[in-house]
């Protein structure tokens, strides 16, 4: 209170703010309406930050769904040291299977191996830094499952009943004034149960989190010493998460021992990979294992026992493209947010872990994958354009010029989409209401009507229905008869699809054929 700073020097954070309010309307409305017109049916909400992500979900889904495990084949043999096997698999890998084989036949009856290399490498962790809300959030999905508005929510009570600090935050830093306060605040976990003992080894608490430059509006999240009264399980899982990230971000670095022990069996080097942690430092606080990966302590020129087993297939699995880090889009506080927005869109579902775009969704990104509205560096470039606002970098109208124009670029963009979605038919009224009037589109036919509910799908029994049919069945009722139908069994049947007048379902009609003249009798 007694360095309280006038209000004006805060006055480039409101700039800052008001403008991102602004674009995300201009963006938003006007290209929401300038698709919806495009697509001539239903209502299609695009927006400056849910279409990247959208596009971004999308994108790694096609990704994975599209990816091709390429096979290849190594050998591997045990050897005991120190009490324990000890797998080692050949530095090379062969695609061809014949070559590997060939190879394995040859090495599978040599049981001497020598140590042609030892190598060590020290590796220094340094602490990781406290959370700010996305940190957090990613790490209650991974180990609790966790959505994004789930840890918000309880995060957002903790902050409430002042157990926490703001959590909607986007710096991982704190101040050199709240450092001072850090031992204070550890002594407040010492009578507590499953903390204590851990926040006592933290005798000198490192500074790797410590940056005010890095500090916005509001610094990382921390515990405040008051212990939240009555928390269920879900809010002690979000509480204990936040409590070990401190404890990690203050303790010491953790440094590892790296060995690679190369074995030569008949001129073939096989590799054996361990670590020994030296120094636990912020590992500790989990308790991670120290010995899990230790390999034995041999030298050079050693010889050891092999027993070389099958020429084994694995799956190169590594992801074909990392995914996009840091990308900058949104804030912390509003990336669940749109994230629920995108659900409640039907743009995607939510499954265990997973975000899987829906039909509709994956439609929106084969229309915008290449526009302006669904890139993500160009909205990471606004986001960069924001931050230099709220640091008095650039001007605000500047940037509200800009998103004028862009948002005018994009418009065009989605109007001119409109020859490529299929909207035919239009002229037809609807069988069902009679009021709205019916559209084609690539998968179903559907009454514009709101109220109406009326749609009949193109494809039936493996068949997809022609334009010229689907208003004959409108008009009319029933079409022609339609052959190359294919029932459950796979076989091939024809048959006319009828409309029914109650229920408005198409249905097989099957007309009876003429009976042929029995054989001896002359037609009249």
């Amino acid at each position: 209170m007694n360095n309280l700073k006038d209000g004006h020097d805060y006055d480039n954070l409101f700039l800052s703010a008001k403008a991102r309010s602004e674009a995300d309307w201009l963006v938003g409305i006007n290209a929401t309406q300038a698709l919806t017109i495009a697509a001539g049916k239903g209502t299609y909400s695009l927006g400056r930050v849910q279409t990247p992500t959208l596009a971004m979900v999308c994108r790694r889904f096609l990704e994975n769904k599209n990816f091709v495990p390429t096979p290849f084949w190594q050998m591997h043999f045990t050897t005991e040291g120190d009490g324990k096997a000890v797998k080692f698999l050949t530095a090379d890998r062969w695609k061809d299977k014949a070559d590997a084989e060939a190879l394995y036949q040859q090495l599978k009856g040599n049981r001497d191996a020598v140590i042609s290399k030892v190598e060590c490498k020290e590796k220094t962790e340094v602490s990781p830094l406290l959370y700010d809300l996305t940190a957090l959030q990613k790490d209650a999905n991974v180990k609790y499952g966790f959505t994004a508005e789930q840890t918000l929510t309880i995060a957002q009570k903790l902050y409430e009943a002042k157990a926490i600090t703001y959590p909607r935050t986007s710096s991982r830093y704190i101040p050199d004034d709240v450092y001072d306060e850090i031992p204070k605040l550890l002594r407040t976990l010492a009578d507590n149960e499953q903390w204590g003992a851990l926040s006592m080894t933290i005798h000198k608490p490192n500074r790797h989190s410590v940056d005010a430059s890095k500090v916005t509006d509001h610094h990382a999240l921390l515990i405040t010493g008051e212990k939240p009264q009555y928390p269920s399980n879900d809010d002690k899982k979000i509480y204990n998460l936040i409590i070990a990230r401190m404890l990690e971000a203050f303790s010491d670095k953790c440094v590892k021992e790296l060995t690679t022990v190369t074995v030569d069996v008949g001129g073939i080097p096989f590799v054996a990979k361990g670590t020994v942690i030296r120094q636990q430092g912020w590992r500790f606080i989990m308790n991670e294992d120290t010995d899990a990966d230790r390999l034995p302590n041999w030298k050079e020129g050693q010889e050891l026992q092999s027993e070389m087993e099958h020429c084994g297939k694995n799956i190169d699995d590594e992801e074909l493209a990392q995914a996009i880090k840091d990308c900058g889009i949104g804030t912390p506080a509003t990336r669940a947010a749109i994230i629920e927005t995108l659900i409640n869109r039907e743009y995607m579902i939510r499954l265990n872990k997973q975000l899987i775009p829906t039909e509709k969704g994956l439609f929106i990104y084969d229309l915008l994958k290449d526009k302006q509205i669904a890139d993500v560096a160009m909205t990471g470039q606004w986001e960069q354009s924001l931050a230099r606002i709220e640091r008095g970098e650039y001007s605000a109208e500047d940037f509200r010029k800009g998103i004028e124009d862009y948002t005018g670029s994009i418009v065009g963009e989605l109007l001119s989409l409109e020859n490529r979605i299929e909207h035919s038919g239009i002229g037809i009224p609807c069988p069902k209401c009679g009021k709205g009037t019916m559209h084609f589109y690539k998968k179903v036919v559907k009454c514009d009507n709101p109220a109406c509910d009326c749609h009949v799908f193109r494809e039936k029994a493996g068949k997809e229905l022609t334009n010229d049919q689907l208003k004959a069945l409108l008009t009319e009722g029933r079409t022609g008869i339609i052959k190359g139908f294919k029932s459950k069994q796979g076989n091939s049947f024809d048959a006319v699809v009828t409309l029914n007048r109650e229920t408005f379902q198409t249905e097989f009609s099957f007309p009876e054929r003429k009976s042929l003249p029995k054989k001896g009798k002359s037609r009249k």
